[in-house]
């Protein structure tokens, strides 16, 4: 190339570059909507006004822009708390300072406040600066003691909670508190969510009516102990500490200790439940105190359900039923080795009824099982028997039945009368997109 072509090839290169600064900056990309779960609720429950209860939320801008991020209820003085959390190691600054305060004797007021977009786990002492500066500045905006607050975070592991964006709106939370806002208190505390979750039931006491009304977040990172969840529910029911501990903790394993999306555990579960006494009916004993723990162990478990409904990318609800196991642990493993299976979940995922990953599942799970004595079934389809396939199934009943969006899968062991139910949903590509993405 001559030197009258490097002058031209340079003009040519000048005057790129002039109409590239000249051009207008391309337009940012925005985020497609979240798409809803196709196993979402038509609507949000109308649930019932708890008396004593009232919910509040707020843009902080803690990791979300545009969006509701932090939520606060207050509770009448009077409330009874109860609760339950992650047994994880790491768990976080939160779980570990609602420990502490959950069984403390008081007849004040309540308050719980929650954020979205950061967990503050795995932050150490700074994590537990800011769970002291949000709890002591909710206790000063609504004259209650620290030790009646309770704090709940749900987001990113180990990055610092910004907690002065949550202090700074505390102002607007107790002005705008109502009794009817509790939908708006569960929207505030989505992540990876589709959908806000809510159940409710109620019962007849002796004098008037008692209601309880519950929320519930949670979609990914799925597992018992409790699961990535923050649950918070509210009962206008006259019932002392003690025995609110008692109910709420032995069923929460036939609920939300009963579901996997993933099998991976949180550091942050919280299921708190308050029962703040304003109802017009008596303490609730004997047939009446059965019927209102029958009508919580409903709400928890819709509650769970839900959170399955509304796992990361699910297309599919799964019920595993396993029967006559050796052992209660024996029964446990088997039905968690079944819905935890990455290649049982896959295989539901593409409606293919795979069966001989469930014989393997059952053989992994370290449980006992005698090969002769299993029976296998999709729904009411015998699958397999007597340690072969069922003569008479038939591939395409099995193929057609995985089509629907509700399946049960249920497995006999044939040894033992133990029996355990748990809940699972299908892995897609949806899961590993949006796992892949969640901190960019």
């Amino acid at each position: 190339m001559g030197k009258t072509d490097w002058k031209a090839e340079a003009k040519s290169l000048k005057k790129e570059l002039k109409a590239a600064k000249a051009a207008p900056e391309p337009k940012a990309k925005t985020k497609a909507a979240k798409p809803v779960s196709p196993l979402a609720p038509a609507a949000f429950p109308d649930l019932p006004l708890v008396r004593g209860a009232s919910f509040a939320a707020a843009e902080a801008g803690v990791k979300y822009q545009n969006r509701k991020d932090v939520m606060l209820i207050k509770l009448d003085p009077g409330t009874a708390m109860a609760g339950t959390f992650t047994r994880s190691t790491t768990r976080s600054a939160c779980v570990r300072d609602c420990q502490q305060k959950i069984a403390l004797p008081s007849k004040e007021g309540a308050a719980i406040i929650v954020n979205s977009g950061n967990s503050n786990a795995f932050t150490g002492k700074r994590g537990e600066a800011s769970v002291k500066a949000i709890t002591e500045g909710v206790a000063k905006a609504l004259g209650l003691p620290a030790a009646r607050v309770f704090s709940s975070s749900t987001g990113v592991i180990g990055e610092p909670l910004p907690h002065e964006k949550i202090v700074a709106v505390l102002p607007s939370l107790v002005e705008g508190l109502k009794e009817d806002a509790i939908s708006m208190a569960a929207q505030a505390m989505m992540t990876t969510d589709t959908f806000p979750k809510g159940a409710a039931a109620t019962i007849a006491g002796e004098g008037g009516d008692i209601h309880i009304a519950g929320i519930a977040k949670g979609s990914g990172m799925i597992a018992p102990d409790m699961a990535t969840m923050l649950v918070y529910i509210f009962t206008d029911a006259k019932i002392p500490q003690a025995t609110l501990q008692k109910l709420l903790s032995r069923n929460v394993d036939a609920s939300f200790n009963s579901i996997t999306v993933d099998s991976d555990t949180s550091t942050s579960d919280t299921l708190l439940l308050a029962a703040t006494g304003q109802s017009e009916a008596a303490e609730p004993k004997g047939a009446v105190l059965k019927a209102f723990e029958a009508a919580l162990s409903q709400v928890m478990l819709d509650l769970a359900h839900q959170v399955i409904r509304d796992g990361e990318g699910a297309t599919k609800f799964v019920e595993i039923n396993v029967t006559r196991a050796a052992s209660p642990g024996d029964a446990a493993k088997i039905a968690f080795a079944i819905a935890n299976s990455p290649l049982v979940k896959t295989a539901i995922a593409g409606q293919d009824p795979n069966w001989g990953r469930i014989v393997a599942a059952i053989g992994k799970s370290g449980a006992m099982a005698d090969r002769d004595r299993l029976t296998i079934k999709f729904g009411d389809i015998l699958v397999a028997e007597k340690g072969w396939r069922n003569p008479k199934y038939r591939e395409e009943d099995g193929a057609a039945y995985m089509q629907q969006p509700e399946l049960q899968i249920s497995v006999d062991i044939g040894l033992g009368r133990a029996n355990r139910k748990v809940w699972t949903c299908d892995l897609t590509n949806r899961y590993i997109e949006i796992n892949a993405d969640y901190r960019s």
